[in-house]
């Protein structure tokens, strides 16, 4: 498995990552447990969760990923396995979260990963993310920011400042953002800088076919302040697979909730399918391949994250990961990227 290189020390991590956010919900214990064996076994020894998941997020299924991967952590050689996960944030009205949470302040980052460490059966975090900034900026299906949505909340400086606690008391090695946008990421690099505070090392954006808006302003702000980004949502909640053109009641997260991928409802997604699947199949691929293929290929992707409900669609896409991607097919996908600019950002 190839190794980058995230951040300005020396931190790296595998260019695929195993993303756990189905685990608790759609997927049961012992099937995590397999994929989580599966990976490493195959040599992608970084695994991302969040006190959050599973998805979607409800009470009862809060933070049973993180102590599902908990539990088989404990059991690893610690040193050999690089554990991330998130701290939630405000906005979302997550309400059995510290009673909202309120704020990414000192108090409530601390208690965040208290929890999350007791969960993991570990005594420290190898990445710790902020799942979604505090502030106003749109996210999550959003695409214009509305300055008059502007709110109170707790200033970047205070926030890296407790994270900066965390990391000197070693509860912490390295830490990162998560669904940012290019000012945050100035801000927190900026003032790492001036305050002799530690740098973050990556965000975690959503990067896929359908959605990529990264390579607009994110990427030479990534690029030249030496943030690596975690690319979530490959697959484009399954879009990409091409199974819901198949099967628009195809077994999947968005027959079984409806509601949770609204930012895929938008009228230009279903085109956008059709052609990469197109695409895919004149090239003898799978659209599963295609999808995957092209974006562990990009420059500026540190990690592919790669969910599944399963073990058997693991043992589908970790290899479909891999697929070369050939200039000729960058050229086309890109050719049809310009006639379906960005349908789900």
């Amino acid at each position: 498995m190839k190794q980058r290189l995230l951040g300005k020390n020396g931190f790296s991590v595998p260019n695929i990552c195993l993303g756990t956010m189905t685990f608790g919900e759609q997927t049961s214990e012992s099937d995590a447990h397999a994929q989580l064996d599966f990976a490493l076994n195959a040599g992608v020894n970084f695994i991302d969760t969040a006190e959050m998941y599973a998805v979607p997020p409800r009470a009862e299924t809060c933070g049973a990923s993180e102590s599902i991967v908990g539990r088989w952590l404990s059991r690893q050689s610690r040193d050999k396995v690089i554990v991330a996960t998130k701290v939630a944030g405000p906005a979302r009205s997550l309400q059995w979260i510290r009673s909202g949470p309120p704020a990414l302040d000192r108090a409530n980052i601390r208690a965040a990963v208290e929890g999350s460490l007791s969960r993991l059966q570990t005594d420290y975090i190898d990445l710790y993310q902020l799942h979604w900034p505090e502030r106003n900026q749109p996210m999550f299906g959003q695409w214009q920011f509305n300055p008059d949505s502007e709110r109170e909340c707790t200033p970047i400086r205070t926030q890296l400042e407790a994270l900066a606690e965390l990391v000197r008391e070693g509860k912490v090695r390295q830490i990162g953002l998560s669904n940012e946008h290019p000012w945050g990421i100035m801000q927190f690099t900026r003032l790492a800088d001036e305050l002799g505070l530690p740098h973050v090392v990556s965000t975690q954006n959503a990067y896929h076919l359908l959605n990529r808006t990264f390579e607009t302003g994110l990427a030479e702000v990534c690029h030249r302040e030496q943030v690596g980004l975690l690319a979530y949502s490959a697959l484009a909640f399954g879009h990409l697979t091409g199974k819901y053109l198949d099967n628009p009641a195809a077994p999947g997260r968005l027959t079984q909730w409806p509601s949770f991928g609204q930012r895929y409802t938008k009228p230009n997604v279903a085109p956008a399918v059709s052609a990469y699947v197109a695409l895919a199949r004149r090239h003898n691929m799978t659209p599963t391949q295609l999808a995957l293929g092209f974006v562990r290929s990009r420059w500026f992707v540190s990690s592919t994250i790669i969910g599944a409900s399963s073990l058997s669609q693991l043992q589908e896409t970790l290899p479909a990961a891999h697929t070369i991607m050939s200039p000729e097919i960058i050229a086309e996908i890109d050719n049809i990227h310009l006639q379906h600019t960005n349908p789900a950002p």
